[in-house]
């Protein structure tokens, strides 16, 4: 009975071996695949990008005209940010409530597409900052 359960033993971890070996190889040949398909990705990303001239020649003059208009609401965010993190500093540590990592709300990612042109790129960040900065 004994030297049965050994045989088997011995098989289950011929056979484990096996798998790990395959997955090994398997894996690589995943990986070379995904770094392939990224890479083609990215290469269809930057080719529909839209120029920053011809972006702005496309844009509507009204459209144009008012982003200072929407540009100035840094200051409101700018504020509101200051004054949450002031807030959370002064006053948690003195009614003990644990503070909010400032980073959970503002998340910085969307401007590294490479499809974007500048200015997609900075009303990204724009965004970012004004919607997590109104949840932060």
């Amino acid at each position: 009975m004994r030297s049965h359960l050994d045989e088997l033993l011995a098989r289950i971890r011929a056979l484990q071996e096996d798998v790990e070996q395959e997955y090994s190889q398997q894996r690589g040949v995943w990986e070379a695949k995904r770094r392939e398909l990224a890479g083609e990705l990215a290469r269809q990303q930057r080719r529909h990008r839209v120029g920053l001239v011809r972006f702005l020649r496309q844009s509507n003059l009204l459209v144009v005209l008012t982003a200072p208009v929407i540009y100035f609401g840094w200051i409101p965010f700018l504020l509101m940010d200051l004054f949450v993190t002031t807030y959370q500093a002064v006053c948690f540590p003195i009614y003990g409530i644990p503070k909010v990592r400032r980073s959970d709300y503002l998340v910085f990612d969307r401007e590294d597409l490479p499809y974007l042109n500048a200015i997609e790129k900075f009303n990204c960040f724009y965004c970012s900052y004004g919607n997590g900065g109104a949840a932060y």
